[in-house]
């Protein structure tokens, strides 16, 4: 989960001057953890699906409405900057969508600058997916002039210099050379146009979603800035920007708005309008187990630094700020009640029925696949059901697909839900690499498919996977395994050829079988040295995966 660090004099600079034991104290209840704290710093964890909270002025802005400091709806003027950013219709595939916004008369000395850096790579894995589907621009905006475009350029043209770096290089040259660029080229090099965003008198300020250029670099004497936010998703795009503009907005920052104009329309960015929900007073009392009236409620979710009115006894309309990303249904703002209510004022309760516990069927039959697989000398292990793109397909060398995606991740490691269960071993292996060899593994558990037959466009399905690490593993050793454990669960073992880019070619098969209880397919092999280093591994892997129907 994201982390940030601040100081406590980084508080009281924002007009809070409370007690570092009472800080303690509080945060836990606005839905965090505090990692570790000392005299001068704390660093606390939040969850990501409050990334309004992943900078100190909003944190600051939570607890002045905890401790009634200030209530209600924040506000932060926008005044028109009458600049124009055109949008040019060739990134319509490519990178459709930007926000800009200028900020000025803003303060970045002491660890204010870096406190923004974290807070834009914090919100460029939360929100944009590692860059992916959002990504942030934030610049120095005195070396430029608008009108500003965001074009599509040739990759060898536009040669710039780019953050933290001496020579000119043109947008190819910083995909093959530049360490920001080799990352992050996966996100542009499948296309033959890349996006750039060029100032009147064609100064480069980025190439998105990149890196910067040195020229608007920001530095402790900046005290006017460029955002610019750019993605494949439109609506986290404006999300994205309205969460920076009311984060500087809270320290006195003076918000300007741009104008974008696309081949079809002009938009108007950052639009801070408050967005509109109504709340049923009964919902609240049904979800929380409170006997609280519409006039309680109402003073409760000015601490949640809303707005709200009574409609009538029973409804109350409820003005939501745009930073607030997280409030998706009536039951969100339920759940601000509760917080603003205090966790620690509600009692425990035990369930009404009491239930006896049986063995689910669906476990009964891992039984004996545990026991035979524990009788060859493996140890079972049990891992996550998420992981990430990178670890899934990249670094085990195979084609991105359909997945299923996991929409406000935790961590960037764990952005999506497996498809195979080989990968966890892999990992599991790198991460008890210090441990003695040889080592066996294996895991009995779920993936799920996208299913676009089904009405949920969900499968699940379960696999049996195992590996195997030590200096002589090899092909026969882990088809004595596959053969053991097929014969011992009753089913005629088939082999085939395979051409599976996870393992070494010409020592990969795949498997088929079938018996009274169904039939089953899978592969074995041994694993790619590409796919060993990838993993950070040092001896030979075997492994293999079979799924059961």
């Amino acid at each position: 989960m994201p982390v940030i660090t601040f100081e406590y004099q980084d508080l009281k600079d924002l007009g809070i001057d409370i007690e570092k034991e009472n800080l303690i104290d509080i945060l836990p209840m606005l839905g965090s953890d505090i990692e570790n704290y000392d005299d001068e710093t704390i660093k606390v964890e939040f969850f990501p699906n409050r990334p309004d909270q992943l900078s100190v002025e909003g944190v600051s802005r939570s607890l002045k409405g905890f401790i009634s400091q200030e209530l209600g709806l924040p506000s932060y003027k926008v005044e028109k900057s009458n600049e124009k950013v055109f949008v040019d219709k060739k990134l319509k595939k490519i990178r459709p969508y930007i926000g800009f916004a200028l900020i000025e008369n803003l303060d970045f000395t002491g660890n204010k600058l870096k406190q923004v850096m974290d807070f834009q790579e914090n919100l460029h894995w939360v929100i944009g997916r590692d860059r992916k589907k959002v990504a942030i621009g934030i610049h120095n905006a005195d070396p430029v002039n608008g009108p500003f475009k965001y074009i599509a350029t040739d990759p060898n043209e536009n040669s710039f210099i780019p953050l933290d770096h001496e020579d000119k290089l043109s947008p190819h040259e910083i995909l093959e050379s530049h360490e920001k660029g080799s990352k992050y080229s996966h996100l542009l090099s499948v296309y033959d146009k890349y996006p750039l965003i060029i100032d009147k008198n064609n100064n480069i300020l980025s190439l998105p979603p990149i890196i910067n250029g040195e020229l608007t670099k920001l530095t402790e004497d900046t005290k006017n800035i460029l955002v610019d936010v750019t993605g494949t998703d439109k609506e986290a795009v404006s999300q994205t920007l309205n969460i920076i503009c009311s984060s500087f907005g809270e320290t006195g920052g003076k918000i300007k708005s741009l104008d974008i104009v696309y081949a079809e329309k002009t938009e108007i960015t950052p639009n801070l309008t408050p967005k509109i929900r109504n709340l049923r007073v009964s919902n609240v009392n049904k979800l929380t187990g409170l006997s609280l009236n519409g006039e309680k409620i109402a003073k409760l979710l000015l601490k949640s630094r809303m707005d709200a009115k009574l409609l009538n006894d029973k409804e109350l309309k409820v003005k939501i700020p745009s930073y607030r990303v997280d409030i998706l249904h009536e039951v969100d703002l339920v759940e601000n009640v509760a917080i603003q209510h205090c966790i620690k004022k509600f009692d425990g309760k035990l369930p009404d029925v009491a239930t006896i516990a049986y063995e689910n069927y669906w476990f009964k039959s891992d039984k004996k696949i545990q026991e035979i697989m524990i009788g060859l000398g493996f140890q079972e292990v049990m891992s996550l059901m998420l992981t990430s793109e990178k670890s899934h397909y990249e670094k085990m060398k195979q084609i991105e697909d359909e997945h299923v995606e996991v929409a406000k991740p935790i961590t960037i490691d764990r952005t999506m839900i497996r498809k195979s269960l080989i990968n966890s071993l892999m990992e599991f292996l790198e991460d008890n690499k210090h441990e003695d060899l040889p080592q066996k593994i294996f895991e009995i558990g779920d993936v799920l498919y996208i299913d676009k037959t089904k009405e949920t466009n969900i499968k699940s399905v379960k696999k049996v996977a195992g590996a195997i690490s030590h200096s002589t593993a090899n092909f026969t050793e882990i088809k004595s395994t596959v053969a053991t454990l097929l014969a011992n669960l009753g089913y005629e073992m088939t082999v085939e050829s395979s051409d599976n880019p996870t393992f070494i070619k010409g020592r990969v098969a795949n498997v088929s079988g079938q018996s009274a209880n169904g039939k089953i397919n899978g592969f074995f092999g041994e694993v790619s040295p590409e796919v060993i280093i990838n993993f950070e591994l040092e001896y030979p892997v075997i492994a293999f995966e079979l799924t059961f129907s």
